[in-house]
């Protein structure tokens, strides 16, 4: 039968039924477990805990002492130092997931669920903390050339595996009700363009947008140059606030008025 046939769905031609099949069945999924709404929380994935990164800095030492010559060595243990800094908001995240999955627990953690990238770092970090609250986490995982394996914490059935970016971008925001972004890398700058862009055009309802770390957020985006400039409006400046507790994004998002 024809939707038995994997070659024949694997064609470029079923491209189309192939994108139908990525919006439906989390679609299905996630309504059959009666997912109301979500919590975004994006963020890098080489940020980990703290202990581990240590870890790493040490098996690096010893690697420079067999090769003190080694440029990309010494490079790479620069940045594991820089990580260790931003360590703590590995820790961030877990807590504030954790804060905001147990404020919905009576809701068997239906609305406000969190939801993630699926991978390791920050998205590790926010799964565990739902875990660590006995509530549901959803992580929407992507198919890389360099395999990218979820995370232990997901809820399971609630790990969904992406071919197309486009259609994971929709499943994020479709149940959406606020988003909150950690330091990251270029993935994390692309949903958060991707969900200003879309709440400055009106394409999506306004929901809180929070960037975590105020001092990693105004370090590497002038975005009041972005409005001297007339780029975008001094309105556009009120689609974000910025964040540097765990509680404090929470509060944010409570006093948001967002449906429940």
């Amino acid at each position: 039968m024809a939707h038995e046939d994997s070659e024949l769905l694997s064609r470029n031609e079923m491209r189309g039924v192939r994108m139908l099949l990525e919006i439906t069945k989390p679609d299905l999924i996630l309504e059959e477990n009666k997912i109301l709404s979500t919590i975004i929380i994006f963020g890098g994935a080489f940020i980990t805990e703290k202990s581990h990164t240590k870890k790493r800095i040490e098996n690096i030492k010893d690697l420079i002492k067999k090769n003190p010559k080694s440029i990309l060595l010494k490079r790479n243990f620069k940045k594991l130092k820089n990580l260790l800094k931003i360590s703590h908001y590995y820790q961030s995240a877990r807590d504030f997931s954790k804060l905001a999955s147990i404020s919905n627990q009576n809701k068997n953690c239906n609305s406000h669920v969190i939801v993630t990238g699926g991978g390791p770092g920050i998205m590790e970090a926010a799964n565990r903390g739902a875990f660590e609250a006995n509530c549901k986490s959803i992580g929407l995982n992507i198919s890389l050339p360099n395999e990218q394996i979820p995370n232990a914490f997901i809820t399971p059935g609630l790990c969904f595996k992406f071919n197309y970016f486009a259609l994971r971008k929709i499943h994020f925001v479709m149940r959406s009700v606020a988003a909150v972004f950690f330091p990251g890398g270029f993935g994390t700058l692309d949903e958060l363009f991707e969900l200003l862009t879309l709440s400055q055009t009106g394409m999506k309802t306004k929901i809180p947008i929070i960037l975590f770390g105020r001092e990693f957020w105004e370090n590497l985006i002038n975005f009041e140059y972005l409005a001297e400039l007339g780029l975008i409006s001094d309105e556009n400046l009120n689609l974000f606030q910025y964040a540097d507790t765990a509680s404090e994004a929470w509060e944010i998002i409570k006093s948001s008025n967002i449906s429940n």
